[in-house]
């Protein structure tokens, strides 16, 4: 009962300015700084094992932004999905890259978009493009299942499971020369299809799905993210070739250049990443989870 409260609450908040929403966001953050929680410890851990050279004071005020900036995420969804199409495309202020769309007639186009910045907005703008397939993952509470589904789809896009007929439909997809999206930094459930590879140094689980598709379908791959702006601005995507080896036989090194090309897009505006997500809870045989004591 609470949840759905809150929900509706959340959903009516579509209305506000995007400054408004994002100045919300921003003081849930700070709040979020000021009181011990599970996020932030989890944002510190990744911080010191992803930039281990940086002082304290850094990282503090990077962990800072990042809690500022998760709160943004949460405020923008309810303008991202419960604004019209057109009310909500019209926060792309600018799209950079757009020169890495371009393919072969009849070649798919392969988009590995990790979370950073408003991922969501990478979605609308792809759907602008041609027939778009993507993966999801159902969210925990199921009455948001159709919520997400609805708000995804609005503009033409299939949302598929992450199972084997959500890939066999990616497959059909790129082979017809459509359109599909990966979010590659999550972490898989099983090894199974996935190896371990470094993530700034960091061995991380890291999905093969991604090598395999551009293997049996010859896609183009890009990688792709939608910058938050200041002042509640709107968003400027960016399109980016990915580094060299992600279709490579060798599974460690097609995974590692997959997190290189993650690497690459949060190089852009670090603390706009998801920095409060265990990307390292999976670790290989004899080496520990490092947020076994910090659940």
């Amino acid at each position: 009962m609470v949840v759905r409260i809150f929900y509706h609450i959340w959903r009516w908040m579509h209305v506000l300015p995007l400054s408004w929403l994002h100045a919300i966001g921003r003081l849930i953050g700070n709040l979020y700084r000021l009181i011990p929680n599970r996020e932030r410890r989890i944002i510190d851990i990744n911080l010191r094992l992803c930039f281990p050279q940086k002082p304290e004071p850094e990282i503090q005020a990077l962990r800072n932004q990042t809690l500022q900036q998760m709160g943004c995420t949460l405020m923008e969804l309810s303008a991202v999905w419960f604004r019209s199409l057109e009310q909500a495309t019209s926060l792309i202020c600018s799209v950079e890259g757009e020169v890495h769309l371009q393919r072969d007639p009849g070649q798919g186009l392969l988009v590995l978009a990790p979370h950073i910045g408003c991922w969501e907005i990478v979605g609308l703008d792809l759907q602008r493009r041609g027939q778009v397939t993507n993966l999801y993952r159902p969210p925990r509470v199921a009455f948001l299942d159709d919520v997400m589904k609805q708000a995804r789809e609005r503009g033409g896009a299939e949302l598929v499971p992450t199972d084997n007929r959500g890939v066999k439909r990616l497959l059909a997809t790129l082979k017809a020369g459509g359109i599909s999206g990966i979010l590659p930094d999550q972490q898989p459930k099983s090894d199974k299809g996935a190896v371990f590879a470094p993530f700034f140094h960091t061995p991380a689980l890291t999905m093969l799905l991604v090598n395999r598709l551009a293997r049996k379908t010859g896609a183009k791959l890009v990688l792709a993210c939608a910058e938050r702006l200041e002042q509640g601005r709107g968003y400027r995507v960016h399109y980016l070739a990915p580094p060299a080896g992600i279709d490579d036989e060798d599974p460690v090194k097609a995974a590692t250049a997959l997190n290189q090309g993650v690497e690459q897009l949060i190089a852009l505006f670090p603390s706009q990443y998801q920095w409060s997500y265990k990307r390292f809870s999976r670790q290989p045989e004899g080496l520990t989870s490092p947020y076994r004591n910090n659940s």
